[in-house]
């Protein structure tokens, strides 16, 4: 048997979505259907949407989210109907090389949802989950090792954000950086994970905390969430970044944009010794190129970033207790809360570099 319900259907490389019904089939062995509340529009949506990221089509897009497990398949044995959960779409295998050695995040398992039709159109045309999850849709199924549990006292909706934004831009600063208190800090890009990174930044002790980006309008947002400069980006931006740090440059920079040009500028404004962490998705095609000489006379550390370093089993609950205690706010990170309908503009809105996260919200 199957469930009808209404989604975002990407068809083809480069076009908004269309908002029809896909038919879900009942949850197979080890599979939970999972009812969502929320779900966030993160950039990669977008780049899976434009062709930057792989991704068959069609396709029902959407990997932040959260809800209510509705139904579980055979054997499931850690979910049940009723139960709040947060959406992993890099659950990992726990049996690996990288998943045995502390990097779950890493996972040699993690795609394998992505790459079977999760379920079909009306006329019986497959349909692919984006990023094995398929959170733009009223209803998904995802493998009983891709839920998180969700404590009741969070609010289902802004708690979709854990699952990609907050533990990815969390996680760069708290696990792949391992920022201090009393150390300095630059995120380049405030979207949805620069918005959390800089969060963590300020929860970290870090000052300064200098937020970077090409609007002058999330000024107001950067510094409410603890930022204590703010520097247009551009091509004067990392000698300003320097000017407030004593013209050393900060000993963290974080990239949270996905392009050769901001790598370079988050790079330019680190100081000699300091690390450059990339979080942002960019292309293949998008080179970064460095000399041999400044690689030897900075002496700094450039690492990539994924998925904030994180294990969600273990920092879901975490930054659950950081969202109680009002360290984390993530009310503030969402700057427009939509319908399905409103999807189209939400991907306008990050293609032009306007607001912080977009929500969508189902049912009422």
């Amino acid at each position: 048997m199957s469930t009808t319900v209404r989604a975002a259907l990407f068809t083809s490389v480069g076009e908004p979505p269309a908002i029809g019904e896909v038919l879900l089939p009942d949850p197979g062995p080890g599979q939970v259907r999972v009812r969502l509340a929320a779900a966030g529009v993160c950039h990669s949506d977008l780049s899976l949407s434009d062709g930057t990221l792989p991704q068959t089509m069609p396709a029902v897009l959407g990997h932040e989210g959260a809800g209510t497990v509705e139904a579980v398949g055979e054997g499931v044995a850690s979910a049940s109907p009723g139960d709040r959960v947060v959406l992993n779409w890099a659950p990992a295998c726990r049996a690996c090389w990288f998943c045995a050695n502390g990097e779950p995040y890493l996972c040699e398992r993690s795609g394998e949802a992505a790459r079977t039709p999760y379920a079909a159109l009306p006329d019986g045309t497959p349909v692919h989950a984006g990023l094995g999850t398929a959170a733009f849709a009223e209803a998904t199924n995802v493998p009983e090792n891709a839920l998180v549990p969700l404590p009741d006292d969070v609010d289902p909706g802004a708690a979709a954000l854990l699952g990609c934004a907050v533990l990815t831009g969390w996680g760069a600063v708290a696990n792949s950086a391992g920022v201090r208190a009393g150390t300095s800090a630059a995120v380049i890009g405030l979207g949805g994970v620069g918005l959390a990174a800089l969060q963590a930044a300020r929860i970290a002790g870090a000052d300064p905390v200098i937020a970077v980006d090409v609007s002058p309008a999330k000024e107001d947002l950067a510094r409410g969430l603890g930022a204590t400069h703010f520097v247009a980006a551009g091509d004067a931006a990392a000698k300003e970044v320097r000017g407030l740090t004593g013209g050393r440059g900060v000993d963290h920079a974080f990239e949270v944009v996905g392009s050769s040009a901001a790598i370079r500028s988050a790079w330019s404004m680190t100081r000699r010794g300091g690390t450059t962490t990339v979080v942002g998705v960019g292309s293949k095609d998008d080179r970064v190129s460095f000399s041999a000489l400044e690689l030897f006379h900075f002496a700094r550390t450039l690492r990539g970033c994924v998925y904030g370093s994180s294990d969600p089993a273990r920092d879901v609950p975490a930054l659950a207790g950081l969202v109680r205690d009002g360290s984390l706010d993530l009310a503030s990170m969402v700057t427009d809360e939509i319908g399905l309908d409103g999807l189209p503009g939400a991907f306008l809105r990050m293609r032009e570099g306007r607001g912080g996260r977009s929500l969508v919200r189902f049912g009422p």
